[in-house]
C-alpha cells in the first residue's frame, strides 16, 4: 500500500543571475569512478546546511540565460542511520548479461496507452517520463556533465510518442508496418538541475542528485505518471521495479523491463535490470494499492541513472543505479512543478 508521508518544505530564498553556459560538454551516458555500494556505506550524514546547498538549483531558460536559486529546508528530521545500505542478494545481471529479459513494445495499442505512453525521448539521447501536463523527469547527466551543459541541451527537445500519425487511415504504398513509435517533438522552456549534481560529479562522490526536471514550452493532454515516495525494498511486492525507455541497441523501439532490487542506500537503488544506454533517465515505478481503496496505482519512485563503473578496493565493478525519490527530492520536484510548496505537503 502507498503510505502518505509528511513532506519537508523547500522554499526559495534568493535567486541570482549567472553567466550563460557554454553548452560545450559531450553527452556521456555511462559514468566512471563514482561512489558505489561500499563507498556509500562510509559517507557521513549530510547536515542541514549541506542539504540546503545540495538542493539549491540551477535553471536554464530556452534563450540560454541561467539562474541559481538558493533554498531553505523546513520541517526536516535528519536520519541518524546515514547511508547505511542493506546487504541483500549477491550480484546478478548488469546491462545485458546472459538471457536478455527486456521486452520491446510493438503493439501501438500498448505503446500509446498508459503507462507506456508516459515514456518520452530526450533529444540528447536519453529517456524521460511525463510527471505533469508540462514537466518531464530525467537524469541530470543527460544535460550536464558536472562542469558544463552538454552541446545538445541548448535547443533541447522532448519527443512524445504519437497516438496517430497523419495519414494513418490511408496507408501509403510501401509504408512500413513495423510498430516503430513516431514522435511529436516539443521544445523545452526551462531546465532545473539540483546543485548536488554538480558537487557529486566534481568531488567524485555519490550520484544521489542525478535527476532533472524539464518544463515543456507547450502542455500536452495525455495522462502522466504521479510521483511517489520511494519505499524500502522490504515494502515492495517482490522487491520488483519497472521502467520503459529507448535503449540504443533497439533503435526506435520502446523497451520495457522489470526486475528486483539487489541493494539500497538512502538515496540509491542498486539493481541488475537488463538495460542499455538510451534508457538512462527513465522513470522507475511501482504499482501499489491506494490507502483505504481497492484500486492499484502506479507511481514513479526513482530515476534510472544508468550503468555505472565504480572503483572498489582498486578494482572496477559495475552496477545499474537508480536515484530514489526521497521526501526531500519529492518536495523539490513538486516545488519545481507547482512553483510553490502549498501542493507538496504530503506525498
Amino acid at each position: 500500500t502507498w503510505h502518505l508521508k509528511k513532506i519537508p518544505q523547500i522554499v526559495s530564498e534568493r535567486t541570482f543571475s549567472l553567466d550563460s553556459p557554454k553548452f560545450e560538454a559531450r553527452t556521456k551516458l555511462e559514468l566512471n569512478s563514482v561512489c558505489g555500494i561500499e563507498c556509500q556505506r562510509k559517507l557521513p550524514v549530510p547536515s542541514l546546511s549541506d542539504l540546503k546547498d545540495l538542493l539549491s538549483y540551477e535553471t536554464v531558460f530556452e534563450n540560454g540565460t541561467r539562474t541559481l536559486t538558493e533554498v531553505n529546508v523546513l520541517g526536516l528530521v535528519l536520519d541518524p542511520a546515514g547511508n547505511a545500505t542493506t546487504r541483500r542478494s549477491s550480484r546478478r545481471k548488469r546491462q545485458v548479461y546472459g538471457t536478455d529479459s527486456r521486452f520491446s513494445i510493438y503493439d501501438k495499442r500498448f505503446m500509446t496507452n498508459f503507462p507506456f505512453n508516459t515514456a518520452v525521448k530526450i533529444s540528447t539521447g536519453c529517456s524521460g517520463i511525463l510527471i505533469s501536463p508540462k514537466h518531464v523527469l530525467t537524469a541530470a547527466h543527460c544535460l550536464h556533465n558536472g562542469k558544463d551543459y552538454v552541446k545538445g541541451s541548448k535547443r533541447l527537445r522532448v519527443g512524445l510518442m504519437k497516438t496517430k500519425s497523419r495519414g494513418d487511415g490511408r496507408k501509403r504504398k510501401g509504408a512500413k508496418r513495423n510498430g516503430m513509435p513516431s514522435f511529436q517533438w516539443t521544445r523545452v522552456k526551462s531546465t532545473h538541475i539540483p546543485k548536488g549534481w554538480f558537487k557529486g560529479v566534481s568531488e567524485d562522490i555519490a550520484l544521489d542528485y542525478d535527476y532533472a526536471v524539464l518544463e515543456l514550452k507547450r502542455p500536452h493532454k495525455r495522462k502522466y505518471m504521479e510521483l511517489g515516495i520511494s519505499p524500502t525494498i522490504k515494502m515492495m511486492p517482490g522487491s520488483m521495479i519497472h521502467f520503459s525507455g529507448f535503449d540504443n541497441d533497439r533503435a526506435g523501439q520502446l523497451v520495457y523491463r522489470f526486475c528486483s532490487i539487489s541493494d539500497e542506500s538512502n538515496d540509491l537503488f542498486y539493481q541488475y535490470c537488463d538495460a542499455e544506454p538510451g534508457s538512462t533517465g527513465s522513470g522507475v515505478y511501482l504499482r501499489l494499492k491506494e490507502p483505504n481503496k481497492k484500486k492499484w496505482k502506479r507511481k514513479i519512485i526513482a530515476v534510472y541513472s544508468g550503468h555505472q563503473w565504480v572503483d572498489v578496493n582498486g578494482e572496477q565493478q559495475d552496477y545499474n543505479v537508480a536515484v530514489r525519490i526521497t521526501p526531500l527530492k519529492y518536495a523539490q520536484i513538486c516545488f519545481w512543478i507547482h512553483g510553490n510548496d502549498e501542493n507538496c505537503t504530503q506525498g
